[in-house]
């Protein structure tokens, strides 16, 4: 297994995102030249990207940042020719499961059209390795759990699932024609300071704090395998300097999950939240929502016999950083 080489330029989309954040900061921390780029759309809070992107500018040179949209095949090939990145991070996307149901536009434009035109750029401006953001949620109305990366996986309850698991097949398609060098990752439930404030766990704080009643689906009965940044982050750059080898078709190409391999109940983990906070929250609870699983679990047995790493943080840990940070951030 390749150790993270600090020689080569990183490109990461989604720059001024939660995980492009501190993909950033770890890579940065590694003495690796980063170029992040993001649209700077306001989905959620801008003041909150704009944090993030200045803490990431208090690095140095190393560190540059470009608004660019995906979408613009223009903008992200003159990105390229610029730049000339060793290795790409897709993360940039339109996120949200419940956001796809009312604005599908905004998915095909971000997760088709975006992720088209960064599989362009890889192929006429050839790169080592891509990594690219998957997601949990193309496993959809899969009953069997743990979720394997071995599942059918043709179920998508949600457009949103459904662009996810279309940039899998995009990009195998691109590993097998023209020699592209890729890896998805199907993240679960990523949460932590400086996190996205559409998440559920980042709204229950809100409302907590400001004595609003919290929103609780299917009356409080479903699981998600929750799994803290710092792991993320850590899969990531384990798989960064390791580009797959080729299959029997010879598309070097490779799907691993990333979550925590153990699932939370969301009653659990709103008490523990409630704790970390130090308030009580006050309860609505409503029938489960259109786009909604009833939980979510990862096998991450390719992630421990490949790289010896899995996903360790508790929610007990996690949640009191997130905590800390959300009490100091918001006063």
């Amino acid at each position: 297994m390749n150790s993270l080489d600090n020689k080569k330029t990183y490109l990461i989309s989604g720059g001024a995102g939660f995980i492009g954040y501190f993909l950033s900061k770890r890579l940065l921390e590694e003495g690796c030249r980063v170029i992040g780029f993001d649209n700077m759309n306001d989905y959620y809070d801008v003041s909150l990207k704009q944090a993030r992107l200045s803490d990431l500018e208090k690095c140095g040179e190393q560190y540059t940042f470009e608004k660019c949209d995906l979408s613009d095949k223009i903008a992200l090939e003159a990105l390229f020719d610029k730049y000339e990145p060793d290795v790409v991070v897709n993360l940039g996307a339109q996120a949200g499961v419940r956001y796809s149901i009312d604005n599908p536009d905004a998915y095909v434009q971000s997760n088709l059209v975006g992720f088209f035109n960064i599989l362009e750029c890889c192929r006429n401006h050839p790169v080592d390795h891509l990594v690219f953001a998957s997601s949990s949620s193309v496993y959809g109305g899969n009953d069997k759990v743990p979720f394997c990366t071995e599942d059918k996986v043709d179920r998508p309850v949600s457009l949103y699932a459904a662009t996810k698991k279309s940039n899998e097949l995009m990009a195998y398609s691109y590993c097998k024609l023209y020699g592209i060098k890729a890896t998805g990752l199907r993240f679960f439930t990523v949460y932590g300071p400086m996190g996205r404030p559409d998440m559920a766990y980042f709204k229950f704080a809100k409302k907590i704090m400001n004595g609003e009643p919290i929103q609780i689906y299917n009356n409080g009965d479903m699981m998600r395998d929750f799994t803290y940044i710092d792991d993320i982050v850590t899969g990531i750059v384990n798989i960064l300097p390791n580009p797959p080898k080729t299959d029997d078709l010879g598309a070097a190409y490779k799907i691993y999950n990333i979550g925590n391999n153990k699932p939370v109940r969301l009653m659990d983990f709103i008490e523990t939240l409630e704790n970390s906070i130090g308030k009580k929250a006050q309860k609505e609870f409503l029938p489960m929502q259109p786009g909604d699983v009833y939980q979510t679990y990862a096998d991450v047995t390719d992630l421990m016999n490949d790289y010896g790493f899995k996903p360790e943080t508790t929610i007990q840990e996690g949640l009191a950083k997130f905590a800390e940070w959300f009490l100091g951030y918001y006063k």
